[in-house]
């Protein structure tokens, strides 16, 4: 059986490792307790989890087991890792709720059943700690001329890092401690931005137990340009169908740049690397066939099968000029809030195609607003009841990919 990690390094996953040959010797001997950690500073995961996901799936179905940390405690201090502003704070009942939100999304990609996977949250351990003897016990292994030394503190100092914020590192190092502890963890992985905090818990269970522990990073979802994936108009590619539709999560898979399709398929689903690579070789108009692939896959992972061959003959049916529109994400209006009419750049705004008026008149001015294939020139243009099909919806265009449905009820 293939060693997990030389899958996790053929498909692009990995970017540092603590000690690369012990962590691939120790991944093909023994099942590994391994770990990620997930603040639930929102009530969805987004598109930016995806790939430590869909590693935590590859790392149990080679026979080791994930644990799924939500940081229900460390979400009230705030990981500093890539910001340049303190994060907002939450109450303990809307971390709880957003625990809840997340447990949901994993379990479409993992198994918890007969103790396969675990899911724990760090509040139940550090919203009871002592402060003195957390700090005799923990504080007294961490040097703050070294942490002051780490990335995820260094880009903070100049705006100004709060001592609750620094705090973070040893809180985190502090879960993987516990995890050792309690579970046998010996791995934690995460994004390349938590390195600083991920080498910091390995070694300070090296100094507390005595024992190995490792750290492994993945790449950072970034397109052809360097930027990184998962970011739409309308802000965050989120995992919950209430947030993105389907058919909207569809699409945007379905429209990514011709470079990024052959890293996706290697690092977000679970295609064969040959057939990957035989579709990241399509030239032409036949790279539309590896796009459709890509988004069926990811949507079939986040939202079910069904779901995503909605989304699919959708998709296909508004380039084919088809009838089946079940899928595009829509917004229903009364005849009362309606009035008879409403002007183009109001519904708009009404519908979430746009942010502002402005942007809407900009849009129009532009020439990418149409009312099913008749582009829209005027901003003052009014819509009324006549403009709508005999099941009262009227189809809005925005550029050419973008659709949305407007129904009257």
């Amino acid at each position: 059986m293939q060693n997990v990690y030389d899958i996790l390094k053929e498909r692009g996953f990995i970017e540092q490792a603590t000690h690369e040959e012990e962590i691939r010797d120790l991944l093909g001997r023994e099942s590994v307790t391994f770990y990620t950690g997930y603040d639930p500073t929102a009530d969805s995961l987004h598109v930016g989890h995806l790939l430590q996901m869909v590693a935590m799936a590859h790392m149990q179905r080679a026979g080791h087991v994930p644990i799924v940390l939500l940081g229900g405690g460390t979400a009230m201090i705030g990981d500093p890792s890539g910001r340049t502003d303190m994060r907002k704070m939450l109450t303990r009942e809307q971390i709880d709720y957003n625990a809840n939100q997340f447990k949901k999304q994993f379990e479409k990609l993992i198994t918890f059943e007969d103790g396969k996977a675990h899911m724990v949250n760090n509040a139940d351990w550090l919203l009871d700690l002592n402060y003195i003897s957390f700090m005799r016990e923990i504080g007294r292994h961490f040097s703050v001329n070294r942490m002051l030394t780490a990335e995820c503190y260094k880009q903070r100092l100049e705006q100004g890092l709060t001592f609750l914020e620094f705090n973070y590192m040893l809180m985190q190092s502090y879960d993987f401690l516990y995890l050792y502890r309690k579970y046998g963890c010996k791995l934690q992985m995460g994004g390349n931005d938590q390195w600083s905090n991920i080498i910091s818990g390995a070694d300070l269970i090296r100094r507390v137990e005595g024992a190995p522990a490792y750290g492994l990073t993945f790449t950072l979802l970034t397109n052809s340009e360097g930027k990184k994936m998962g970011k739409t108009e309308s802000g965050a590619l989120w995992l919950d169908a209430e947030k993105v539709s389907p058919y909207d999560f569809y699409q945007y898979w379905r429209n990514i740049d011709d470079r990024d399709v052959e890293k996706c398929l290697a690092l977000l689903t679970f295609l064969p690397m040959e057939e990957v690579r035989r579709l990241g070789a399509l030239k032409g108009a036949e790279i539309n066939r590896a796009k459709e692939v890509l988004a069926f896959e990811l949507t079939k992972t986040i939202h079910g099968e069904e779901e995503a061959q909605k989304a699919q003959d959708s998709a296909r049916a508004l380039f084919a000029s088809g009838t089946d529109l079940s899928s595009v994400p829509y917004t229903t209006i009364t005849q009362e809030e309606f009035g008879g009419n409403m002007n183009i750049v109001d519904i708009l705004v009404l519908t979430g195609l746009v942010s502002s008026k402005s942007e809407g008149k900009r849009l129009i001015k532009q020439g990418g607003i149409y009312l099913d294939e008749n582009r829209v020139d005027d901003t003052e243009l009014n819509i009324s009841e006549k403009d709508f099909d005999d099941k009262n919806s009227l189809l809005i265009r925005k550029g050419k990919k973008v659709y949305h449905m407007l129904k009257l009820k």
